[in-house]
This record gives structure tokens, sequence and C-alpha cells, in this order.
């Protein structure tokens, strides 16, 4: 792959089964080990329904991107602004597949230029997956805190991470 193949894009309703289907593969690789084959399907049936991926089209306080390689969506990511100014990342996920080609960095770079106003982008992020966290230091970002994702008891684990986007 070659960065020139790679279109990022606002995603469209006609992407969403894809897109649902790249979440849950994606979710499966990374956290079948953790959570287990059936929690992950119960969390992906829920938080990467079609309804709840339509939801999300078109806010206008976020992004909702699709990477592509041709016609296949190889990449996703959502942000949205936070009360403070911050970008909040919400999702970025890549097809296992095709990992380690730069996509994420892309669709993450791309995600923050859409925040040109934001002092600081923060994520959440599963505590145990090191692979993710290894990507978000080397993209720049630091532990702030751990917490809950959106502070709820039947949720996942999380760190807190951001990234000084401009100078105060």
């Amino acid at each position: 792959m070659t960065q020139k193949d790679l279109i990022i894009r606002d995603a469209l309703a006609a992407d969403l089964p894809a897109v649902r289907s790249l979440l849950v593969e994606t979710w499966h690789d990374a956290y079948d080990g953790i959570y287990g084959w059936r929690r992950v399907a119960e969390i992906t049936n829920a938080w990467h329904s079609l309804d709840a991926l339509a939801a999300q089209l078109g806010r206008d306080s976020g992004v909702f991107l699709v990477a592509l390689l041709g016609e296949e969506i190889v990449g996703t990511a959502s942000a949205r602004r936070e009360p403070d100014r911050a970008a909040m990342l919400t999702r970025l996920y890549v097809s296992p597949a095709r990992q380690g080609e730069g996509i994420g960095r892309t669709l993450l770079q791309v995600a923050l230029a859409c925040f040109p106003e934001a002092p600081v982008a923060r994520l959440e992020v599963e505590s145990q997956n090191e692979l993710a966290i290894a990507f978000y230091e080397r993209m720049g970002f630091f532990l702030q805190r751990q917490a809950r994702f959106d502070g709820r008891e039947d949720t996942p684990n999380t760190l807190i991470m951001a990234k000084r986007l401009v100078m105060i």
C-alpha cells in the first residue's frame, strides 16, 4: 500500500454494513483474549449495531471517517468536540490484516485535523490492549488517568490518554 492508494472520507449510510463487519472483526481480534468471545459479541452487538452506527452519521460536533483501499473499507475513525474544546477520539480501528501499514496513523491525523481549534486530543483505550497503547504512545499520547468507559460499571477498564495539539 502507498499513501496515494488510501482514501479517507466521511462515512456514508451505504458504508455501515462494512464498517460494522470491520468493527466486529477488530474487536474479536483485540479483545477475545481479554474478555472472551461471548462478551465481545455482546459489546459489538450493542455498540456497533447498524442503528448505533447510523446515529453517528452527520453529527455537527464530530466526524465519522472511513479509510478505503480500492472499494474495501480497511479502517474507521470517529471523534467529537468536547465542551472544553478538546477533540475526543471515540473510535480508531484498522483491519487486523492491514495493521502496520500507516492506515491508523493517517486516520488519526485526518480525524484530529477536523478540530483545528482543539488544544488537546483525548481518547479512552482498554487498559489491557497493549498494542493500542503502544500505538498511541508512538503518536504522542500520554497517560492521564484510569477510568471506566463513560463512567459505567459494565464497561471495560480504560486508560484516558491525551496529546497536546496546540500550544496555549
